[in-house]
């Protein structure tokens, strides 16, 4: 038997392979890494997905039990308000603020046409004290102001961007009541009819010089606090009340009705006024100094503004009526 003296044992070093492909081991490290990146990034996705985090279970919690979401952030409207209040001790440049009472039942009217989805359409006219407030009730609707004083207006607006005001120049006076009624009953059935677009009336009681977008808008609520009428040069609220009304009859959406506030109620030209171009059959409460009207639409063959007509008389100390 003859034994294979040739035989040979190769052995091959770690350092050959390294030399012969000194990338093969990067790589494998590469692919580890990767695959084990991708995995765990995998694994903390389906985590998070799947098991909710504690901001989650307190949001499911407020919507179950009807809370309100304390991560909501809070609406400028609303801080501008608190602020507002907190600060107000001494403030200038304004009228009378209104009581608690007057207050509740315009914020029950906003709350009424607030529950559709696009909120109350608020004209206000007069910047007072409660300006800030009714923007932050009506926080889902539209709120504009209107001031006699450009200066107070822009002032304003600076000082609470995202607010919408206007300011109007009257051209009447307390001291002409008496004519600008006598005069805008004579012209009922013509410039001063209860319905009209404003924008083209040559009434002088109607404001026509607003923008042209207001005259259009369906106007839910509206609130008479402005401008100037406790003394005889003063513009008085002959027009805003005038406005008022036919803004209410005019308006397209004819579905529902208008609310219309009349803030100083007490006094003659208010009253007097009110009860011609708003109607003492709309008159559905006061509070305090507040008059609180409901009209419905009318047709544009309309010339008369109350269905019981009124005899008004103006005299010094106080108003009289007389229906007839």
């Amino acid at each position: 038997m003859k034994t294979n003296t040739n035989t040979k044992l190769i052995l091959l070093h770690p350092s050959i392979h390294a030399k012969q492909n000194p990338s093969g081991g990067s790589h494998r490290l590469w692919l580890i890494f990767f695959v084990t990146f991708f995995t765990l990034a995998f694994t903390i996705t389906l985590f998070n997905s799947t098991i909710p985090t504690g901001a989650a279970l307190r949001n499911h919690a407020s919507s179950s039990f009807g809370g309100v979401d304390s991560t909501a952030p809070l609406p400028r409207s609303v801080a501008d308000a608190l602020l507002h209040y907190a600060s107000m001790s001494n403030t200038t440049g304004f009228g009378a603020a209104m009581t608690s009472a007057e207050i509740n039942a315009i914020a029950a009217a906003l709350r009424h046409c607030g529950a559709a989805p696009s909120g109350c359409n608020f004209l206000i006219f007069g910047l007072t004290h409660e300006s800030l407030l009714w923007q932050a009730l009506n926080h889902n609707g539209r709120t504009v102001l209107l001031d006699e004083s450009e200066f107070l207006v822009s002032k304003f607006e600076q000082s609470h961007p995202g607010i919408e005001a206007y300011d109007v120049q009257y051209t009447t006076k307390v001291k002409e009541s008496s004519s600008l009624l006598a005069a805008a009953k004579s012209q009922a059935h013509d410039e001063c009819r209860p319905v009209q677009n404003l924008l083209f009336s040559d009434c002088k009681l109607g404001i026509n010089d607003l923008p042209n977008h207001i005259y259009q808008v369906p106007w839910d609520v509206i609130l008479v606090d402005g401008p100037r009428g406790y003394f005889p040069a003063a513009p008085g609220r002959m027009s805003a009340i005038f406005t008022a009304g036919i803004l209410a009859r005019s308006k397209r959406d004819g579905a529902a009705k208008t609310h219309v506030f009349v803030h100083d109620f007490e006094r003659q030209v208010e009253r007097v006024f009110s009860a011609e171009f708003l109607c003492d059959e709309n008159l559905v409460e006061t509070i305090d100094s507040l008059g609180h009207f409901v009209l419905a639409k009318m047709v544009p063959q309309s010339s008369r503004f109350c269905a019981n007509s009124t005899t008004l008389s103006f005299s010094p100390t106080k108003t009289s009526l007389s229906s007839g």
